[in-house]
C-alpha cells in the first residue's frame, strides 16, 4: 500500500533578501479562510516572525482574489465561536508581529479578506483590485473584521461601504483608508517598500510597530470577545442561513426586494 501524499499547501512560504513571502495559494475557492488555510497563514506568521533573517513579510496570494471571505461551506455547523474566532487569532498575529505586513493585491477582496487588510502595516493594490464588504448581502455584519478596520478607517467610507455591501475600487479604498496606495504597478512600489525596510534595524521596526498599532490592539483587548458573540449570534440566524444558501445556490436571498 503506497502511502498517502501529502497535501499541497494553501499558503506557499518563501524568504528572499531578508523578505518572507506568504502567497496564499487556494484559487479553487478563491482563497477563502478555510480552517486549514488560516492555520497554514499563522504558522507562516509565526515562522517568519522568529527567523532572525527576515527583516519584513508580504502577504499576496494566487489567482484573481485576494480573499473571498469565510469558507461559507464550514460556517454550518459545530461551535459557531469557532469560525469567527479562528479569523481574530490571524489577524492579531498578523498585527503582533514583530515584522511588518505588507499586503500586495491585484485582484478581489471580500468580507473577511478586508479584516486581514486591515491587520496589515501597508497593503498595496493594482489596478485589478475591488473591494466590498458583502456581509450586510448574507444577513451578517463585518463584525470581528471591524476590529482592525474601524482603528484605521474614515467613519464615513465606513458607513457607506458596510451598509451598502457595493464593490468600489483603490482609488476609493485609498481615500477613506483600507489600503495604502492604489498602485498602477504594484510590484515596483513594494520593491522600494522592501528596499526601505532593509536599511531599517530590526529593533527600530519592531518597535515602531508597536506604535502605529497601539489603537488596532486596543480594539482587541476591548471588543474581540463581543464581535467573536456577535458574529456567532449572527451566523445562527434564520437570515443568515438563508443568505448563505442563496449565495452557494447562486440566486436572490427570500428578503431582496425588487
Amino acid at each position: 500500500m503506497s502511502a498517502a501524499q501529502p497535501l499541497e499547501p494553501l499558503v506557499r512560504y518563501a524568504v528572499d533578501r531578508g523578505v518572507a513571502t506568504l502567497t496564499l495559494d487556494s484559487p479553487a475557492n478563491r482563497n477563502a479562510l478555510s480552517s486549514r488555510l488560516v492555520a497554514e497563514l499563522e504558522q507562516g506568521l509565526l515562522d517568519a516572525g522568529k527567523d532572525p533573517a527576515v527583516r519584513a513579510i508580504v502577504l499576496t496570494h494566487t489567482g484573481g482574489t485576494f480573499c473571498a471571505g469565510a469558507d461559507l461551506s464550514e460556517a454550518t455547523g459545530g461551535d459557531p465561536t469557532a469560525n469567527p474566532r479562528r479569523l481574530v487569532t490571524a489577524m492579531r498575529s498578523v498585527v503582533e508581529s514583530p515584522k511588518p505586513v505588507v499586503a500586495l493585491v491585484d485582484g478581489h477582496v471580500r468580507a473577511g479578506g478586508l479584516g486581514l487588510l486591515g491587520a496589515c502595516d501597508i497593503v498595496l493594490a493594482g489596478p485589478k483590485s475591488t473591494f466590498a464588504f458583502t456581509e450586510v448581502r448574507l444577513g451578517l455584519a463585518p463584525a470581528v473584521i471591524s476590529l482592525p478596520l474601524l482603528p484605521r478607517l474614515d467613519s464615513r467610507g465606513a458607513s457607506r461601504w458596510y451598509l451598502t455591501g457595493s464593490v468600489f475600487d483603490s482609488a476609493e479604498a485609498q481615500r477613506i483608508g483600507l489600503i495604502t496606495e492604489a498602485c498602477a504597478a504594484p510590484a515596483e512600489a513594494l520593491t522600494e517598500i522592501l528596499d526601505a525596510f532593509r536599511k531599517a534595524s530590526p529593533q527600530g521596526l519592531a518597535e515602531t510597530k508597536r506604535l502605529v498599532t497601539v489603537e488596532v490592539l486596543r480594539s482587541f483587548e476591548r471588543d474581540g470577545e463581543s464581535m467573536v458573540a456577535q458574529s456567532a449570534l449572527l451566523f445562527g440566524s434564520e437570515e443568515a442561513r438563508e443568505g448563505m444558501l442563496s449565495f452557494l445556490e447562486r440566486r436572490p436571498p427570500a428578503w431582496a426586494a425588487e
